[in-house]
C-alpha cells in the first residue's frame, strides 16, 4: 500500500460534504480516544506489574509531591 500524505488526506476530507466531514471528525476523535484508553490501560497494567515485582516502591504522597516540586524548580532555573 502506498503511503498517503497528510496534505492529501486533508484535501480529500475537504472535498466531502459538511455532514460527512463532521462524521469523519467524530470517528477520528473516537478512535484516538480508544487508542489513548488502550495505551493508558497498558501503562497501568505495566505499573502494577512493576510494583508487584518490586521494580517500583511505595512512597508517601508528601515525598512524591516534594520530588515533583524539586524537579519543577530545577526545570524553571
Amino acid at each position: 500500500m502506498a503511503a498517503i500524505t497528510l496534505d492529501r488526506v486533508l484535501t480529500e476530507a475537504e472535498s466531502l460534504p459538511a455532514d460527512e466531514q463532521a462524521m469523519l471528525e467524530d470517528l477520528l476523535r473516537q478512535r484516538r480516544l480508544e487508542a489513548w484508553r488502550r495505551e493508558t490501560a497498558a501503562d497501568a497494567r505495566q505499573a502494577a506489574e512493576d510494583f508487584r515485582t518490586g521494580k517500583l516502591k511505595s512512597q508517601s504522597a508528601d515525598d512524591v509531591i516534594a520530588r515533583l516540586r524539586a524537579g519543577s524548580n530545577a526545570d524553571a532555573g
